[in-house]
């Protein structure tokens, strides 16, 4: 009989034991596949994205059903490429806005103006200046489309963000003063983690409203130029012009697949891993669920593999240590009048701005060209007045059910993105034939189009407050045997008021915006036109007319801000200081 020393055996088991750690399991190659085919997807899009311009030309849209699923590639490829974007602009300029009330100044009144300005008049400017950038390669074209998605993005998450800043409950924020947080350092222990929740869903919601102006970033006319990108957008363009319903129902099911795969892939396993960060002293009843995510939890390989990439990013992630004391304060003379200087220079760079915008538009256009958009403007205005306040009715009760459900918000997130992203142009057939067949008034039958798209924002943002509501003060509100509407007045609608004000406010502005592809609608040789300010846009865009195309973005600029700073932004004070957590 041989006998092992304690140290050949301890070596032994040890090696056996890294053996098994390092060895591949099922959840493994499953994982590892998925992510295999995820980059090779990239890598394949990318190059396409690469070819030279003239392959525009030489390639042209077909309705042929073989090509669909790379069209559908190239068209999620942009959607995530511009939502990364969002996210490093949110992260940036939302939290700049609310740290410093003198940035905020600027910021806020900036974001209100960028969220009004309607995507189609992007078109003439931002295809100039990337096209220029890049002469021979179609990465030009490609990089305008994709703007012009950031563009219909980025808005709803930096509001969203910005809110959930400046509602940080408070004895949160003594602890990081006490524990002398750096900047960097509350940001990702505080702040950041915060705003995920509310962050995720308006990230969902993004993505989904991206769609709804899929067709007119990837198919789009500027004067005697036409361009199309490969995309479901572009094929729901041809579609749409041959009158083919066919294809128009293989393009919608592209799109049911295709959310329900970054769904399943992507925001389902993100909820789940952020309900983490729900602010709140009891656990939650229902914790979300995701398959990936626990997938890629029981791995052991592919953590391995990922182990460098994280060690990375703690090297390069700042140390927690104390920041350095904050300067002496300034004398309130001294600040009272730099606060002066910074308010000055802003009110002189805004009146630059409207003076250089008002000399473009005497020298091209006349007071009648000017008297014609206000009053399409007020028409815009009265229609979109109507849809927020219907959709308000409808989608908040539902929202807080959905909210106030785990189980049920799981269950129908997936359906609520699709509907998100269902965009309008594929409803315009119906709306036409329908408004035709009993000869409807466009200027009222046309109008549910509007907000067809936006009135998601209401409704994800109200879910996510109601999701956020911390379980003890519904806890306390069932043993203190509340009733309904005392439970609506005192708990429900204070703690989603911050979260349905940020909603109705990015609703209201993507109205303004939708307002462009809804007022004037085709179906092959039939064209229906509602009087208003985005039915006025697209024809100046489809024209090539500049000066009438920024008549059109000032106006609808100049509705927007004052329903903002009327409206939108006395409710958002109030909901920020009265119903903050505490």
């Amino acid at each position: 009989m041989v006998f092992l020393s304690s140290d050949r055996l301890n070596a032994g088991l040890l090696a056996r034991f890294a053996r098994r750690r390092l060895a591949p399991n099922r959840y493994d190659l499953v994982a590892m596949a998925l992510i295999g085919a995820v980059a090779l997807l990239l890598v394949h899009g990318a190059r396409q994205m690469n070819l030279p311009v003239s392959t525009l030309q030489t390639a042209p849209i077909t309705l042929d059903l073989a090509k669909l699923p790379e069209y559908a590639l190239r068209s999620t490829l942009r959607m995530f490429a511009a939502i990364l974007g969002s996210l490093l602009f949110t992260f940036v300029v939302a939290t700049l806005a609310a740290r410093s009330r003198k940035a905020e100044l600027l910021i806020i009144p900036m974001l209100d103006i960028a969220q009004s300005i309607p995507v189609l008049s992007f078109i003439a400017f931002t295809l100039t200046f990337f096209v220029n950038l890049f002469p021979r390669s179609e990465l030009g074209v490609e990089l305008a489309a994709i703007f012009m998605v950031f563009t219909a993005q980025a808005w709803n998450m930096a509001f969203s963000f910005y809110q959930s800043l400046r509602t940080l409950p408070s004895d949160l924020e003594e602890v990081c003063q006490q524990f002398g947080l750096s900047p960097w350092r509350r940001f990702f222990k505080l702040e950041l983690p915060f705003a995920t929740p509310a962050l995720i869903w308006n990230t969902m919601m993004s993505m989904s409203g991206g769609w709804f102006f899929v067709v007119a970033s990837e198919a789009f006319t500027v004067g005697r130029n036409t361009y199309m990108l490969p995309g479901i957008g572009s094929w729901l363009a041809v579609a749409i012009q041959t009158e083919n319903l066919t294809a128009v129902g293989w393009a919608v099911a592209a799109m049911a697949v295709i959310i329900v795969v970054y769904d399943q892939l992507l925001f389902r396993p993100i909820v789940a891993w952020a309900d983490k960060f729900r602010f709140e002293q009891t656990a939650s009843e229902v914790e979300p669920q995701s398959w990936f995510l626990d997938l890629l939890n029981r791995t052991r390989l592919a953590k391995r593999l990922l182990a460098p990439f994280a060690a990375l990013a703690r090297r390069l992630t700042p140390k927690a240590r104390v920041a350095p004391r904050p300067p002496r304060p300034l004398s309130p003379i001294a600040a009272a009048w730099i606060d002066r200087i910074w308010t000055a220079a802003v009110i002189a760079a805004v009146i630059w701005a409207v003076l250089t915008i008002a000399l473009y538009l005497l020298r091209h256009l006349n007071l009648r060209d000017v008297m014609q958009a206000f009053e399409a403007g007020l028409l815009t205005l009265v229609r979109v007045a109507v849809l927020i306040v219907i959709a308000s009715l409808i989608w908040v009760p539902v929202g807080v059910w959905i909210g106030l459900r785990p189980r049920w918000a799981q269950g129908v997130q997936a359906l609520a993105q699709f509907l998100a992203a269902f965009p309008a142009n594929v409803v315009f057939p119906f709306a036409i034939l329908g408004i035709a067949a009993f000869h409807l008034d466009p200027d009222i039958w046309l109008s549910p189009l509007i907000i067809l798209g936006t009135q998601w924002y209401i409704l994800f943002n109200v879910v996510a407050g109601a999701s956020a509501l911390p379980n003890d003060l519904r806890e306390a509100a069932g043993i203190f045997k509340l009733r309904a509407w005392q439970r609506w007045r005192d708990l429900i609608l204070p703690g989603i008021m911050p979260f349905y004000v940020t909603g109705a406010l990015t609703a209201s502005g993507g109205s303004w915006n939708a307002s462009v592809v809804a007022e004037l609608v085709s179906w092959g040789h039939t064209t229906l036109r509602a009087h208003g300010l985005g039915a006025y846009i697209n024809q100046a865009t489809a024209a090539g007319d500049i000066p009438r195309v920024a008549l059109g973005a000032t106006v609808m600029s100049l509705f927007v801000i004052a329903l903002n700073r009327s409206l939108w932004r006395p409710l958002y004070a109030y909901a920020e200081d009265r119903f903050r957590l505490s």
